[in-house]
C-alpha cells in the first residue's frame, strides 16, 4: 500500500530545492498564461503552506511582468475575529512581500451561519463542524475576490496533508491550483529555508486552526501521527507500524476527499 500512496501523491524520495523552485514557478506561470487569468489569490495564515505557496506565487507574477505580460497576486487575511498568531501572519506577508494584501474578517459570516443552523434546528451546531465552516467561508472570500479580479485561486494541499485528508472538504481543499503537490512537509520546509523565510516561520507547530475549543491544537496531536513519520513514509522509508497503519487509515478513509464527487458509474470506491 506504501507504494501505491507514494506513486498517487507523486513524492521523491529526495528532491533538488533550486529545481523545484524552478519548476513550480513555471507551472503557476504556464498555467495563468493558458487559463486567460491575470494572476493569483491566496489567503495567507502564517503558516508554512500558504507562506510557501504565497511566495511561489509572487515570484510567478514578478517573472510575468518581466516578460511583458500583465499578472498580479492578492495575498488574502482571514481571520475569524482577531487572529493569536497574527503577528506570524504578518511576519509572512513580509516574506512574501505580494501585490496586494486584502483582509476579510470571516466572523460575520461564520457567526450567522451557525445562527441560522439554530433557528432552523434547535440544535447547536459542534465546534468540529464551525471550524470546517470557518475554512469554506474562507473560500467563499477568496473566490469572490477571484471572481471579480479574474484570478486563479491557489491551494496550499501538499503530499502529507493529501496522505491525511486533513483539510476541510470545499473548504481549503477547493482551489484551482495545486503548486505545492507531491511535496511532503519536510521537503516544503527545505525550499523555504534555502529562499530566506524566518526561522520562526519555518518552525512554526503546524495547527489548523479552526476549533474554539481547541484553537491551537498542533497538526500531529490531530492526526495521531507524527509529520515525520508521515514524510519518512511518504519517502519510502520504513516507519513503526503503528505509524504505517494510522497514515493507511486516514488515506482509505479520506478517499473520497481525493476525488471528484461521486457517481454510479465510479469504480474508486467499490
Amino acid at each position: 500500500m506504501q507504494k501505491e500512496i507514494i506513486q498517487e501523491l507523486g513524492v521523491q524520495p529526495t528532491i533538488d530545492v533550486k529545481e523545484e523552485v524552478t519548476k513550480r514557478v513555471g507551472f503557476l506561470k504556464e498555467y495563468l498564461k493558458k487559463s486567460g487569468t491575470t494572476g493569483f489569490v491566496l489567503g495567507i495564515s502564517g503558516g508554512q503552506d500558504s507562506s510557501l505557496a504565497g511566495k511561489f506565487a509572487q515570484m510567478a507574477v514578478e517573472e510575468l511582468r518581466e516578460e511583458g505580460i500583465d499578472a498580479s497576486f492578492i495575498a488574502v487575511r482571514l481571520p475569524y475575529g482577531e487572529q493569536k498568531d497574527e503577528d506570524d501572519a504578518q511576519a509572512a506577508l513580509k516574506f512574501i512581500k505580494p501585490d496586494q494584501t486584502v483582509t476579510i474578517n470571516v466572523k460575520p459570516a461564520v457567526d450567522a451561519s451557525v445562527s441560522s443552523y439554530l433557528e432552523a434546528t434547535g440544535n447547536n451546531l459542534t465546534d468540529f463542524t464551525k471550524g470546517n465552516n470557518k475554512a469554506r467561508e474562507r473560500m467563499i472570500a477568496q473566490y469572490n475576490i477571484a471572481g471579480d479580479e479574474k484570478k486563479l485561486v491557489i491551494g496550499t494541499d501538499h503530499a502529507a496533508e493529501a496522505v491525511t485528508g486533513f483539510y476541510t472538504k470545499h473548504g481549503d481543499g477547493a482551489c484551482d491550483i495545486t503548486p505545492l503537490f507531491g511535496l511532503n512537509k519536510r521537503q516544503g520546509r527545505s525550499i523555504l529555508e534555502d529562499i530566506g523565510m524566518p526561522d520562526h516561520l519555518v518552525e512554526k507547530v503546524p495547527t489548523a486552526d479552526l476549533e474554539d475549543d481547541r484553537p491551537s491544537l498542533p497538526d500531529e496531536e490531530a492526526l495521531g501521527v507524527s509529520y515525520n513519520h508521515i514524510d519518512d513514509y511518504l519517502e519510502g522509508r520504513e516507519v513503526p507500524e503503528e505509524a504505517a497503519r494510522t497514515i493507511e487509515n486516514h488515506f482509505s478513509k479520506t478517499k473520497h476527499k481525493r476525488n471528484m464527487a461521486a457517481t454510479i458509474f465510479d469504480n474508486w470506491w467499490k
